[in-house]
Formats: C-alpha cells, structure tokens, sequence
C-alpha cells in the first residue's frame, strides 16, 4: 500500500504542476464537451491524463487505469488506479480556484489509497485504507477528523448538478426543497475538493448526484478515513447518487435527502 500512495502523491505533485504550467491568463480554451454542451474538457485536462496514465503505467505496468477522459487501460495485476485529471473543469477555465488532481487506486475493488490536490492552491489530502487521512503541507502531516456532528438544520451542506438540463432540473428542484431545512448549500463545483473539505472540518453533509467513479473514488476514501460514513443506495456511492456525513447524524441527513426526493 505505501507504494501505491508514494507513486500516487508523486504523480498527482507532477500533474498539479504540468496544470498551474500550461494554464494561460484569463479563461482557457475549450477543446471540446461531454455529455451535455456546458460539460467542457480542455486540451490541458487531456494532457494532464496522458502524463498521470504514463507515470503510472511505466512504473507498474500490469495495473488497470480507469480515467474521465477516456483510454482506459485493463489490467492484470488486480490493482486499478481511478482518475481525474482536473475535477473542476469550469472552474479551472473560468479562473475560479477550486479545481483538483483525483487519484485513487483499488485492490481487487477495494479502495486502498486516495490523492486529491487542488491544483490551484497547492492544498493536498491523501488516505490509505485504515490508516486514516491526512492534510499534507510539504513534511508537515495534519490528521482529518471531520467535522463535529450538528442537527440537520444546523448543517453547511454542500452539493453539486449534472450537466445533463434534464437532470440538473431534478436536482435543483431537490435543493430548493431542501434549503428551508439546513443552515445553507454551497456548490462549489469539484467533488473531489467537497469530500476533502468535509475531512477538514469545512463542511456539515455532502449529497450529490451523478457522479462517475473518478469524481469520488479519491475524495471518499479520504472522508471514509477521516470517520464521515460515505453511502448510496444499499449502502454504496454510486452514480445514483452519494451522501457523506459524520456518523452520528448521517441517519437523519439520509432522511433529509429522501424527503426532499434527491
């Protein structure tokens, strides 16, 4: 396992710095979109994951490599990385700091380290299955706890919207609905950067729907590590969707999430 988070923490340092390199002054470019017309990839997010699937296939070649921007890569080795180049796509070429290297890897599909940089500011988070999740600031180590469990109505949620208009109505609607009953909702647009953000302590609750595996593998584990429960339907995150919260109060945001029909 220490391997696999040297290599990851080396990579994600590497990739961070290929990003602040190649990134113009004022809005980048867009080389193309996904699943919707505002779901961007820029040219800079495909070569940060040609360097990440290169550093990592050169050093361990029978690994699998699953990543957002395509070239998945099998595997033989039982290992598979999961990644995001840059998760924040808008943000990062809007300018607006809040944009992250995710890197995770799983054994025999179980997490076993997670990665997260943001890019923009240097702030880096990592976890190792069972040994618990950590800020990182040059050889300085700081443990995540989390934040303290609050009741519903007292909880900074932070969320997210698909790009897909069909779906982003839904979960807007879900929002709306929720809003009256929590202290406040902040979309701040990376997954990966919300997940972390609870580990530190900066957030109450997360519920997102429509996320792909790259977007939380990284950040769950961390939040998992730093003792937040992380679950979907039947217990797992999943596309459907993903809820993080401090164990005693996940139960009653759970509740929260279906009544508002999330």
């Amino acid at each position: 396992m220490s391997e696999l988070l040297d290599l990851a923490r080396s990579v994600a340092a590497d990739a961070a710095e290929h990003v602040r390199a190649l990134r113009p002054r004022g809005r980048v470019g867009v080389a193309g979109t996904k699943s919707s017309p505002t779901d961007l990839v820029t040219a800079i997010d495909r070569s940060c994951e040609e360097l990440i699937r290169a550093r990592i296939l050169t050093a361990r070649p029978d690994d699998a490599f699953v990543g957002e921007e395509g070239q998945d890569v099998a595997g033989t080795s039982g290992v598979e990385w999961i990644v995001d180049p840059i998760d924040g796509t808008v943000n990062f070429v809007y300018g607006i700091p809040r944009y992250a290297v995710s890197i995770a890897a799983r054994r025999d599909g179980v997490d076993e380290i997670g990665v997260v940089v943001n890019i923009a500011t240097g702030e880096a988070y990592e976890a190792t299955a069972g040994g618990g999740a950590w800020r990182v600031d040059g050889h300085e180590r700081t443990r995540l706890t989390g934040p303290p469990a609050a009741p519903v109505d007292q909880m900074l949620v932070a969320t997210g919207f698909n790009y897909v208009p069909s779906v982003r109505e839904h979960q807007a609607a879900a929002v709306g609905r929720m809003l009256p009953h929590v202290r406040d909702i902040r979309r701040i647009g990376a997954a990966a950067l919300d997940l972390t953000d609870l580990a530190e302590g900066r957030l109450d609750a997360y519920v997102e729907q429509g996320l792909k595996p790259w977007d939380h593998a990284a950040g769950a584990l961390i939040a998992r590590e730093a003792g937040l429960v992380v679950t979907g339907p039947g217990g797992v995150p999943d596309e459907r969707l993903v809820v993080a919260a401090p164990a005693a109060s996940v139960e009653e945001f759970l509740a929260l999430v279906e009544r508002c029909r999330f």
